[in-house]
């Protein structure tokens, strides 16, 4: 099957109800999503699809077909990055791939979020290492910069 990814169609050699992540992960070799909890509670999964934040840890390969799909490598460079990077947003790291598609598809759609916007689409995000005030930081910055 074909899936688009970053711009590029490629042609996947997996069964239909394999779960995006290890197609991305082990066929194109994106490992910037992460396979964390496997049940869609940690965010750590999180592509875009579309333009929308979707975790990929249990969502058949199927489904994104006809979709436009685009992960952190995919968003390499961008203001989000640029910000955490700035205020020094991660620690370990693992989470903070799929925080940076949260906030992306935040700021494409709310580029004026305010603290409770920005809150409730990093909600399903989890950071064990207590990055959490610089991340917020990061965004806000973005939102009173204008992006």
């Amino acid at each position: 099957m074909k899936i688009n990814v970053n711009g590029a169609s490629h042609e996947v050699d997996a069964a239909p109800d394999t779960p995006l992540v290890f197609v991305l992960r082990n066929q194109l070799g994106l490992t910037g999503t992460k396979y964390g909890c496997g049940a869609e509670q940690c965010g750590a999964c999180a592509v875009l699809v579309d333009g929308t934040a979707v975790l990929s840890c249990v969502r058949a390969v199927y489904e994104f077909t006809d979709c436009n799909i685009v992960t952190v490598e995919g968003l390499a460079h961008n203001n989000v990055q640029r910000a955490f990077i700035a205020h020094n947003a991660a620690q370990c790291g693992y989470c903070t791939p799929g925080i940076v598609i949260a906030a992306t598809a935040l700021l494409d759609r709310n580029p004026k979020a305010d603290k409770s916007g920005i809150r409730a689409a990093l909600e399903g995000h989890l950071c064990r290492c207590g990055s959490q005030p610089r991340i917020l930081k990061a965004i806000e910055q973005l939102v009173s910069d204008g992006l």
